[in-house]
């Protein structure tokens, strides 16, 4: 059973009595309600208060909006529920993990680039800051995992790199920055550890598959970090542990080994009894097929709470998963005990959070205030610092390529290289208002370049067939253009590849013709050629011809401007250091 006068809860006596009077006043439908993380589906206040009302929510996790917005929902919610919401948000990057209008600071894998932990520090402080703002008071964040498989397509830029030691200081750095804020917390994810398999536990298994050994070595090093240092929750992940499984439980066969959001051995074993975490622990998002896929979905929220799982994210139909939960206590797959331990630290962490101490009209902090904080010039200075401190000079075979000057390179091209696109979301909301290739453009051009964007012979066809022309396929499939009159048309080329990592193993680059195209640069060797990583660092994969090539870890514009300066100044101002390896472990990307 949870001690919840230590760490990480640290509670009075008098905190300890609300917990246990709160607990002995619920009904069963309040405590199996508490269970629950939701993932709002609606703004609207009669929906809100439903959620509370009818099904006494523990917690939210809603989706994306405004800070005005965001904190209207947020007062609601907590106005109308008996017992104080956790309210979380997923700031792994920046307050925009709580609003859309919040602040980016910078991923992680930008933070880790910098090689200096205060930056991890302000990107735990600033961006949480912002989320307090609006009356969230729990991230998801730091996501703790180590990036050692460059193809392992969750991660992405979500990971402070592949050193242990780097990843053990900058997650602590960031929950003592989101610490600053008070009475904020933090769910470190995903345990026991992503960035091993190529897999994605959205749409398939996922498994961690190093010995016990390797694990204490690594991710077990970081856990046990944050735990030491006060972290408050863990997100479980739907990965799978093996090695670990078995070492609690010699006898279980491999159709037994189960995801550690349903895996006692994880959760009860290896987390509550090998590294004493005494914080609460929930769920990733149970849609997802490495948890769907196990059990029926009625059997899953039993399971995942008689586990030692005590929140579960989140509901699919709201009252089919409650009577499946509820049923699970009655039929006694949820001890009582199990489920007064889990109650005891759901409610322990909000007292933690001094919850308990206001009135519900008193959760909210000042709406004046919002707007003071979210964006605000501090926020957007230190975006700025990272960015110019982050860049990073991956590869530089040929030395006299920078810097670039419009009297060395008055003609650039820049040849636009987009990844393969996931179905799905983010079809509709990753689209940029203007490509960062116009983007470059316009900086480049400010400072005296003549840009030209390339167009490609694949673009060409489509406007010919769209005027209602039948374009002959033999030009663009036989007929070459000369290699002299290609040179002569640029001075330098930019490869500008725009890969957005995450969700579904899609995060390569998507070439268009290898006969009569220019998007992949075979020319490397006839003029100077920049290849530049805008988001997943791994670009030397598919490109392992690049002479020289930069990472920029994003598009912002605080990131152009600097590396424009950089390109212009020269090798020396590029400070950045790969947090990971871009050569993704390839002989020939180093060539």
């Amino acid at each position: 059973m949870v001690d919840m006068k230590a760490n990480p809860f640290y509670l009075s006596d008098e905190d300890c009595k609300w917990v246990e009077d709160t607990i002995a006043g619920m009904t069963l439908e309040e405590k199996i309600g508490q269970l629950f993380f939701n993932m709002g589906a609606s703004r609207d206040e009669e929906y809100l208060k439903m959620t509370v009302e009818q099904y006494h929510i523990g917690g939210i996790r809603y989706n994306p909006a405004t800070a005005d917005e965001v904190y209207e929902q947020n007062r609601i919610l907590q106005e109308n529920s008996k017992i104080p919401l956790i309210i979380a948000c997923n700031t792994e990057n920046g307050g925009d993990g709580a609003c859309v209008d919040g602040t980016t600071i910078g991923s992680q894998t930008k933070i880790g680039a910098t090689k200096d932990a205060k930056y991890a520090y302000q990107l735990g402080y600033l961006s949480n800051k912002e989320a307090a703002a609006i009356g969230c008071n729990l991230s998801f964040a730091p996501v703790s995992d180590i990036l050692y498989n460059w193809e392992n397509p969750v991660i992405g830029l979500r990971t402070y790199g592949n050193d242990v030691d780097r990843v053990v200081e900058m997650t602590k750095a960031y929950l003592d920055g989101a610490h600053a804020n008070p009475g904020f917390c933090c769910a470190a994810k995903h345990f026991p550890g992503d960035g091993l398999d190529f897999r994605d536990q959205h749409v398939a298994n996922s498994v961690n598959d190093y010995s016990c050994e390797q694990w204490d070595a690594t991710f077990g090093k970081v856990y046990e970090s944050l735990i030491a240092n006060g972290l408050e929750a863990i997100m479980a992940g739907h990965i799978m542990q093996p090695a670990y499984t078995r070492h609690f439980n010699p006898q279980i066969a491999d159709e037994d080994i189960m995801p550690a959001t349903l895996s006692p051995e994880l959760i009860q074993g290896l987390l509550r009894e090998k590294l004493g975490f005494n914080g609460m622990v929930l769920t990733d998002a149970s849609h997802m097929v490495g948890l769907t896929c196990r059990m029926k979905r009625s059997d899953v929220l039993p399971a995942a709470i008689a586990a030692g799982v005590d929140m579960f994210l989140f509901f699919n139909e709201m009252d089919e998963d409650f009577e499946s939960m509820k049923q699970g206590y009655l039929d006694g797959r949820i001890t009582e005990e199990r489920l007064s331990d889990a109650l005891h630290r759901i409610l322990a962490l909000k007292a933690h959070m001094g919850l308990h101490k206001k009135a519900p009209a008193q959760q909210m902090p000042p709406r004046a205030q919002v707007h003071e904080i979210i964006g605000c010039k501090e926020h957007l200075d230190m975006q700025k610092e990272i960015s110019d401190k982050s860049i990073t000079l991956v590869k530089y075979k040929d030395p006299e390529v920078l810097p670039l000057t419009p009297e060395r390179y008055k003609r650039i091209m820049i040849v636009y290289v987009k990844g393969l696109e996931a179905p799905g979301l983010g079809a509709i909301f990753g689209k940029n208002k203007v490509s960062p290739a116009e983007k470059l453009k316009e900086k480049l051009a400010a400072k005296g370049f003549d840009v030209f964007l390339y167009e490609s012979p694949i673009a060409k066809l489509m406007k010919e067939m769209e005027a209602g022309g039948k374009p002959d396929l033999n030009v663009y499939f036989a007929g070459k253009t000369a290699i002299s009159e290609f040179v002569e048309k640029q001075d330098l080329i930019i490869t500008l590849v725009d890969i957005a990592g995450g969700f579904q193993p899609v995060a390569r680059p998507a070439f268009g013709m290898t006969k009569g195209g220019g998007e992949i640069p075979w020319y490397v060797h006839e003029l100077p050629v920049i290849v530049i990583g805008t988001k997943q660092p791994f670009v030397l994969a598919d490109i392992p011809q690049a002479r020289t090539y930069i990472n920029t870890y994003d598009v912002l514009d605080s990131t152009f401007d600097a590396l424009v300066e950089k390109l212009m100044t020269g090798a020396d101002a590029f400070t950045g250091c790969d947090p990971v390896d871009a050569y993704c472990g390839m002989w020939d990307t180093r060539l």
